[in-house]
């Protein structure tokens, strides 16, 4: 999965909002500030998650964006979903929709499964969540693995281990 900028920055933004809840709103340049992310894309995001019910905004001197629901409502998912739309999809298409033939038949299978993945972990996790740094249990058993934080692209292109003891 490729978490775009928008995702990332999205998530973020709402993270600095739930982590506000309770105070007075938060200005966009707040947001910005906080996070390190620009502007006029932070305009943008917060537009469609208030499109998409997750914040909303008050007008005004002491205006600004408060999340529209509590956050352990909302997941990392329906943030993703607001900004990006469906979590897995191939060229464009919904993962169940897409058919394949001859050897590649089993695909459509593989990537639904890619999709209920993604969703065990990113449903699972509420912005409330984030913010307390007290992630899901499966989260936390996924990250302990050490091989969860190598990337295989990185591992392929290491160069090959010689024993010790072996001639070269």
């Amino acid at each position: 999965m490729r978490v775009s900028a928008k995702a990332d920055y999205a998530v973020r933004a709402a993270a600095e909002l739930a982590a506000a809840a309770g105070q007075r709103p938060l200005k966009r340049d707040q947001i910005s500030d906080a996070q390190k992310i620009p502007n006029k894309f932070l305009e943008t995001i917060m537009l469609e998650m208030k499109h998409a019910g997750i914040v909303k905004s008050t007008r005004g001197a002491v205006g600004g964006y408060a999340l529209a629901r509590p956050a352990q409502d909302i997941s990392v998912a329906d943030v993703i979903r607001a900004v990006d739309g469906p979590l897995a999809n191939v060229r464009g298409e919904r993962v169940e929709t897409v058919e394949y033939e001859g050897a590649a038949t089993s695909l459509r299978d593989l990537w639904v499964a890619v999709r209920a993945s993604l969703r065990g972990v990113l449903e699972s996790t509420s912005l409330q969540d984030v913010v307390e740094g007290d992630l899901p249990l499966l989260v936390r058993e996924l990250t302990a693995d050490p091989e969860a934080w190598i990337s295989l692209n990185r591992r392929r292109r290491a160069p090959a281990q010689i024993p010790e003891g072996a001639a070269e």
